[in-house]
């Protein structure tokens, strides 16, 4: 791994690591936790979720990859009913390149790769609570997919860190999702230098101290409204959280002589 690339090779992928490949020309990448034996444990937006997603998820599912890659005989297709799937390496990649995700990096290195989704500040748990995370949600599944606060980049961070994000109606823990809010917020944001000054490279400036602010302050290793929490008792979370959601109201009944 490097400056410009997590890039790695498929003998250095050891039980624990969070891994991803990129889709769709670049626009956004799929993530997920490798837990040997050839298989990945990851977060899809297939079924259930695509429903409750956001418009994003519709675009980011049209927009599939031109790759030719046809899942092969090994992977149960019936695990696509559900969003915590587990795949052979190579219906994870699908035809697409291998890179590592890295952990507990220096917030220049942080910084210097602009694009968030690659890398966090944050400390990584030891490899076999990672995988006991990643396999304890695949049986038990990580909620509904959203684009923006429940992506695969969320569960294969909460897997490596055990860290979840308090208000789940703010920014989740992925670094993808905030690369895309980001942006044109820090065009927002400087755009009021017009006001003042005419100078492009100013404001170009600003823009760019205002992204790089975003990230970093949106990092899972560097916000405050994120809480440690045990994989079983974030499925109590969603369990309780699913029921109060689809448990219908019922209508309030007079009694008997009323």
């Amino acid at each position: 791994m490097g400056l410009l690339s997590n890039r790695v090779d498929r003998d250095s992928l050891k039980p624990g690591d969070h891994i991803y490949s990129w889709r769709s020309v670049y626009i956004y990448a799929h993530h997920g936790i490798y837990v040997g034996d050839n298989k990945v444990i990851h977060f899809t937006r297939r079924g259930q979720e695509l429903r409750i997603g956001t418009v994003l998820d519709v675009l980011l599912v049209s927009s599939r990859s031109s790759r030719t890659h046809v899942p092969c005989s090994t992977c149960n297709p019936q695990d696509e009913d559900h969003g915590v799937v587990s795949s052979c390496l190579n219906c994870f990649l699908d035809g697409g390149i291998l890179y590592r995700f890295e952990y507990a990096v220096n917030p220049t290195l942080f910084l210097a790769k602009a694009r968030g989704g690659t890398c966090t500040l944050a400390i990584s748990d030891p490899d076999d609570v990672v995988v006991h995370r990643a396999n304890y949600l695949y049986t038990n599944g990580f909620g509904c997919y959203n684009v923006f606060n429940n992506n695969c980049e969320d569960f294969a961070i909460y897997c490596k860190t055990g860290l979840l994000v308090l208000d789940q109606r703010t920014m989740g823990q992925s670094g993808q999702a905030v690369s895309i809010i980001g942006g044109p917020l820090a065009a927002v944001l400087s755009t009021p230098l017009r006001l003042v000054t005419n100078n492009v490279y100013g404001m170009a400036v600003t823009a760019v101290g205002v992204y790089c602010a975003s990230r970093v302050a949106a990092d899972i290793g560097m916000r405050s409204d994120v809480l440690k929490v045990s994989v079983e008792d974030l499925t109590r979370r969603l369990a309780t959280c699913t029921l109060q959601v689809v448990e219908p109201s019922l209508p309030a009944v007079a009694p008997p002589g009323s």
